[in-house]
């Protein structure tokens, strides 16, 4: 292929879905530039795997990043920011902005320079041992149990209707709850 050629195939590679909560997304790109790198030096690279380490990595990612973000940091920052606002004091807002912003801004900044790290090092060495489809699996398992515990802790569906009447009736609810807690989140 001349060097044209795998301009265009590396676009058409990274136009392909890629969803990961914006906080961490520059870690993976990390990662996929520094095997972009090693793959425009070495003719045998397996291009597919830089596709799939970013694929790997969403679910795991989004996961982890929504819940610190979003469940944890976010609420806290609102938590400083509403009581000091509540008050009257200006310095809730700007606290709120600052408490949520710094740990994200630095977290996207240093994120993309890690993911080069570790991609340039560790991607080569996982790719010689053959670790990457093991790797790979284990990340979409983490991210599955991830995700399913966010969903089983976030989200909430009651069914109140009620068999029998009076003080014997049992809702719905209670025997689903009986059987596995939030199975229908």
């Amino acid at each position: 292929k001349n060097d044209k050629d795998k301009r265009i195939s590396s676009y058409q590679r990274h136009l392909e879905f890629y969803n990961v909560t914006p906080w961490l997304s520059t870690f993976p790109l990390g990662i996929s530039i520094a095997m972009e790198e090693q793959s425009a030096k070495d003719k045998n690279f397996d291009t597919d795997s830089i596709n799939n380490i970013k694929v790997a990595l969403m679910g795991p990612l989004s996961g982890i990043g929504d819940s610190f973000f979003w469940g944890t940091l976010r609420v806290i920052a609102t938590g400083i920011g509403t009581s000091l606002a509540l008050q009257g004091n200006m310095l809730g807002p700007i606290l709120f902005l600052l408490i949520f912003n710094i740990p994200a801004i630095l977290t996207r900044y240093y994120g993309l320079f890690i993911g080069y790290n570790i991609g340039a090092n560790f991607i080569e060495k996982i790719q010689k041992t053959g670790l990457m489809d093991k790797l790979s699996y284990g990340a979409s398992v983490i991210g599955l149990a991830v995700v399913g515990a966010m969903v089983a802790t976030m989200v909430n569906i009651n069914m109140p209707m009620k068999f029998g009447s009076g003080d014997d009736a049992v809702t719905i609810q209670s025997v689903f709850d009986g059987i596995v807690p939030g199975i229908l989140a």
